[in-house]
């Protein structure tokens, strides 16, 4: 397998990986939050804030997984 076959393997490992992840973490945080508001109902709109705020976090984690792999496709840092 030559370099360019590893480097589009291990991009779409990076991408692959990461999205199984965020989407396990936010599908996670998702039932969390729908059980926590209904125990207590009363504190359904602070955990919304909080839980839109870490779901854009854990979204902004997968971009930049997706940005280091475009950079490793396209720029090659470890030389040719």
């Amino acid at each position: 397998m030559t370099n360019t076959g590893v480097i589009a393997l291990v991009c779409g490992l990076i991408i692959s990986f990461v999205g199984v992840a965020a989407a396990f973490g936010i599908a996670s945080m998702g039932g969390k939050y729908l059980e926590a508001s209904a125990r207590q109902p009363e504190l359904m709109n602070p955990l919304r804030t909080n839980v839109l705020i870490l779901s854009g976090l854990v979204d902004a984690v997968y971009l930049i997984a997706v940005g280091v792999a475009v950079m490793f496709a396209f720029v090659n840092p470890f030389g040719a």
